[in-house]
């Protein structure tokens, strides 16, 4: 069953998503404080909780079996995913595509995050008109006392300074990104742009959303209801590989990136062209033949790194593509270097080496443009989760 199949009438005000993760002891506590932090008065659609659940353990029977007493205001559903692809942030954007409602709030299922602060993270946007919500245990009136021991602590300092120096901009107005707590306005996401890794949600959404504004709400984060915690050092290198990805993901991060890969050519290049002047060729098609294998190092660098995911196009096509402009800058490099060296006296290295800087520019916006270019992303609302399986549930008690 797909998404859209779900029979939905009303949407609700919001709905509250939260990825579980074998949380079978915190469960019973984490309902009953929900039904509490979220009133309903019977006027209006309730908030609908919506657990996606990776757990190998009882977590889904026990939502199934809570929300099927009698008498509960609020409207369940479990998407249970048979492949838990993308970890805790592949689980949050499989259910932002079945999320209702104007608004979205993220939250933990380990109690750390106060259930009673949902509705004020919602109030909180649609007063100040933000796209996100970050419940922040560094604005005034924080904490981050939950943090069990001074290694946690130190982690999680050094990730936000970390976090906050490679994306200053896209960060601007959160001091806490590294939060798993917060609201996001619907409109303000496209669910197929994402490409989660690991457990920090937030830093997606901030850096491949439209997020015009950002609200913060302070916080205390409080200590792990039950169960043991679920960051480990797997985890961590899967978080220092989402920072390198979403770096590389931004123009100005692609533009660095394809600047060091062409830097790095021009050493084969200038070795290549050293030995054939040495062996007597002369050096203009000593530069034409050293240039193929420059361009060999570089599209093998490309291919295996910067562009690995936008190798869509045929195999044939990207080569030969990659070949003529490379080829191509010949045109202008060759009578460039040309003059330097009989016009103006240069030595054939040092010139050789500004000509390939002058064409860094034009090699990068083709390779961007007309090469790599980046795959069409499906609208939302006809994309389903992969290994996904919504199990809407009545509305029960929890008692």
């Amino acid at each position: 069953m797909s998404f859209s199949d779900l029979p939905i009438s009303i949407d609700p005000p919001f709905t509250v998503l939260i990825p579980t993760f074998n949380e079978q002891e915190n469960i019973p506590e984490l309902l009953r404080r929900l039904v509490e932090a979220l009133p309903v008065d019977g006027r209006s659609p309730a908030p609908q909780l919506l657990f996606v659940d990776d757990s190998t353990d009882r977590t889904p029977d026990l939502l199934r079996e809570a929300a099927a007493a009698a008498g509960c205001p609020l409207s369940i559903t479990v998407l249970h995913r048979d492949v838990p692809e993308g970890g805790l942030g592949g689980a949050v954007v499989a259910g932002m595509r079945q999320a209702v409602g104007e608004w979205v709030v993220v939250m933990d299922a380990d109690l750390q995050h106060p259930p009673a602060l949902l509705p004020e993270l919602v109030e909180a946007g649609r007063r100040q008109q933000a796209d996100l919500v970050v419940a922040s245990r560094y604005a005034v009136g924080g904490s981050r006392d939950g943090l069990a021991g001074g290694y946690r602590t130190a982690v999680s300092g050094a990730s936000t300074l970390l976090t906050k120096g490679l994306f200053a901009r896209e960060l601007r107005g959160v001091s806490d990104p590294m939060s798993g707590f917060f609201a996001i306005r619907r409109s303000a996401v496209n669910p197929s742009e994402l490409r989660p890794l690991g457990y920090k949600i937030l830093l997606e959404l901030a850096v491949r959303s439209r997020i015009r504004k950002v609200a913060e709400v302070p916080y205390t984060f409080g200590e792990r209801y039950a169960g043991t915690s679920k960051s480990t050092v797997r985890e961590g290198m899967r978080f220092l590989r989402h920072l390198l990805t979403l770096r590389l993901s931004t123009p100005a991060g692609r533009a660095l990136a394809f600047g060091l890969i062409g830097l790095s050519g021009v050493l084969p290049n200038l070795g290549l062209l050293h030995l054939l002047v040495r062996a007597g060729m002369h050096y203009l098609p000593a530069e034409v033949v050293a240039n193929q294998g420059a361009l060999l190092w570089n599209l093998t660098l490309l291919e295996s790194t910067l562009f690995r995911d936008r190798r869509h196009r045929h195999w044939a096509s990207r080569i030969g593509r990659f070949w003529l402009l490379g080829n191509a800058d010949l045109l202008l490099r060759i009578p460039l270097l040309a003059l330097l060296v009989s016009g103006l006296g240069m030595q054939v290295i040092a010139a050789t080496a500004l000509t390939l800087i002058a064409s860094f520019a034009v090699r990068f916006l083709v390779a961007e443009r007309m090469i790599y270019v980046p795959r069409r992303a499906a609208p939302s609302s006809v994309v389903a989760g992969i290994g996904a399986q919504p199990v809407p549930v009545p509305a029960a008690s929890v008692e």
